[in-house]
């Protein structure tokens, strides 16, 4: 399987991840690139690169409304759809209802309509946090799934109805579960991350917090290399039916995190101690033993370069 020539859809392909995931797409010289995204949190300025081109439709619709979704796919003739519409962890601690509601809306849309031969690929989009905190390191896809915010209860939930459509339907159907992607273009205003939080307080001239003990960690993955690796999963049939963690396989803790952040950015002023975050796993670091057996996948960027990139586009973008 190839994505040249084909007719592709990006669900939330102004966000981060979606917005990256498209520039990796047009590399492959696909047909046509469908950008889809309602731009509650996607981003025109997301998708610079692409909007001047001919081969690439940017159409603002909301993934959760099944008859627009509908009327898409019979006016676009769409080949693969890449899944990457969320409401994300953050709202969840707020919204927890919508949040469920709208991430399984729009799962559920998107199997049904492969089920119904609209198209004929779903890649979809899971995340980390399915897991919950770490039971034993690292962590494979057979790790138990115990998600602790509704946020990751709907993404498991998303998981398990889209693999029920692969084995019912036979559907050709894969699952991509990254850990904690960072980098250029990552939200930094509502809902924001942990990184472009510390990074835009600095250079605000505010300091940086760091939310109960610090030792909880992440396993942070940088944007471009979980871009380049989602099309190689569509390429190759052995993944369908699975689920693929893409990670670096190396932990940092949020305390180390900060710390290098200010380093990197020649902060030595004073950090803010807050309360935990309600929801918050205690250890994350995805074992990618089967994504390389698979594809190959190793990581290209390491965290320090990884930081100073995103350091840099953030700098830029003020």
């Amino acid at each position: 399987m190839r994505a040249r020539n084909k007719r592709l859809l990006v669900t939330g392909g102004a966000g981060f991840i979606g917005s990256h995931l498209c520039d990796k797409l047009l590399e492959r010289r696909p047909e046509r690139i469908v950008v889809l995204d309602d731009f509650s949190l996607g981003k025109m300025e997301n998708l610079t690169q692409l909007k001047q081109l001919d081969c690439v439709e940017i159409v603002k619709i909301d993934a959760s409304d099944y008859e627009a979704m509908r009327k898409l796919y019979s006016a676009m003739d769409i080949d693969v759809t890449f899944n990457l519409a969320v409401i994300p962890l953050p709202a969840s601690l707020k919204e927890p209802k919508r949040v469920i509601d709208m991430n399984i809306l729009i799962t559920s849309n998107l199997c049904d309509l492969l089920q119904r031969g609209y198209y004929d690929t779903l890649i979809h989009t899971s995340s980390s946090e399915a897991y919950g905190t770490a039971i034993y390191m690292t962590m494979n896809e057979d790790h138990p799934t115990q998600p602790i915010t509704p946020y990751a209860a709907s993404k498991l939930a998303c998981d398990h109805i889209a693999l029920s459509y692969h084995m019912t339907f036979g559907l050709d159907i894969a699952i991509v579960r990254p850990f904690n992607c960072y980098g250029p273009r990552q939200n930094e205003k509502s809902y924001a991350a942990v990184i472009p939080i510390t990074i835009n307080r600095i250079l605000a001239g505010e300091p940086p917090i760091i939310q109960g003990d610090g030792q909880q960690t992440r396993d942070f993955s940088y944007v471009e290399d979980i871009a380049e690796a989602i099309p190689k999963i569509y390429e190759l049939p052995s993944t369908r039916g699975r689920v693929i963690n893409l990670a670096t396989g190396k932990e940092m803790s949020i305390h180390n995190l900060i710390h290098m952040i200010m380093k990197l950015m020649d902060y030595s002023g004073p950090v803010i101690k807050e309360p935990s975050r309600r929801g918050d796993v205690r250890r994350h670091c995805g074992d990618i033993s089967l994504a390389y057996r698979l594809m190959g996948y190793a990581p290209k960027t390491g965290y320090e370069e990884g930081l100073r990139r995103t350091i840099e586009w953030y700098r830029k973008s003020r």
